[in-house]
């Protein structure tokens, strides 16, 4: 296991416990997420050593990384999945007006949905993905080979670098930011999707908080942190649009985690995915951001 020694945004080194919960998704153990004494950023910590977190993916749980419909809640998410996927295009659109040829690089690309949508309106992409199962089928819907890692070998090459849910998943934070901002076009967008743990929905289901998801999310950003972090780097928040969808499939989850027994989950999620978003026109705190990013 690994010890966060050291915030990865303000470089302080003394934390706080601030909740244990479950890897409700594969093993059953229990994780501790730390909050940092001086930017109050959360961590989980400790974790298992990188070359360790691929076997917590190894799940027909783990939706993002399969093809296949078993449960109910699976089939709901691949149905949400076609309306988000063209929510995400339009979203990359509006972020470029050049009528030339336009780059993208979906960095955790999973199964290659949204590279293909993007594809087949235009765009010349590129997909990264650690997993191999998703990358062999993202690579065979894209009909494009798809990259194990970020390289540096194309400076300044994208219009729009995307991580949908993907930044909190990855163990060496500040490297890939420094490589993503090196890869951006000067006028380029970086697009990050991350969940919320000041949401309304969070604070309810605390530790059966589905969007906690240890040990695969090493971090859980705010938007007081994520504008810190971005900051070393040069970067800004230009924007951040909520996904509104998140809510409803977060609290589905975690009505299963809390009570996995119990009749009237899906009502209940219903309802309280509907009341997170309507707290959150007041509060601006929904379960998901999406942060547009500018140099």
């Amino acid at each position: 296991m690994r010890f966060v020694d050291k915030c990865p945004i303000c470089s302080n080194n003394k934390f706080r416990p601030y909740l244990s919960t479950t890897d409700y998704t594969t093993t059953g153990e229990i994780f501790n997420i730390q909050e940092c004494l001086q930017c109050s950023f959360l961590v989980t910590s400790p974790t298992p050593e990188p070359a360790d977190l691929d076997r917590y993916y190894k799940s027909a749980n783990y939706i993002s990384h399969s093809t296949k419909s078993t449960s109910p809640i699976d089939i709901l998410y691949k149905a949400a999945r076609s309306f988000t996927l063209r929510w995400k295009l339009n979203l990359v659109n509006q972020q470029t007006s050049t009528t030339q040829q336009r780059y993208l690089l979906d960095y955790g690309c999973g199964t290659g949905q949204f590279l293909k949508k993007c594809i087949d309106n235009g765009w010349k992409t590129n997909g990264i993905e650690p997993a191999e199962a998703a990358r062999q089928e993202a690579t065979r819907i894209t009909g494009m080979p798809i990259s194990s890692a970020i390289e540096e070998k194309h400076p300044a090459h994208y219009d729009i670098i995307t991580l949908w849910h993907v930044l909190e998943h990855i163990p060496d934070l500040n490297p890939t930011i420094d490589t993503l901002r090196h890869s951006l076009k000067k006028d380029g967008k970086l697009i990050f999707a991350v969940p919320n743990p000041n949401s309304w929905d969070a604070n309810h289901y605390k530790n059966s908080w589905a969007a906690y998801d240890v040990p695969r999310h090493l971090w859980h950003f705010s938007k007081t942190n994520m504008a810190l972090l971005l900051k070393k780097h040069d970067l800004r928040i230009q924007s951040y649009v909520p996904m509104k969808l998140d809510s409803f499939y977060i609290s589905l989850l975690s009505e299963n985690y809390k009570s996995p027994a119990a009749n009237f989950n899906f009502l209940r999620a219903l309802h309280n995915g509907l009341k997170s978003n309507l707290k959150a026109i007041k509060t601006r705190e929904y379960s998901s951001l999406t942060y547009i990013i500018s140099k």
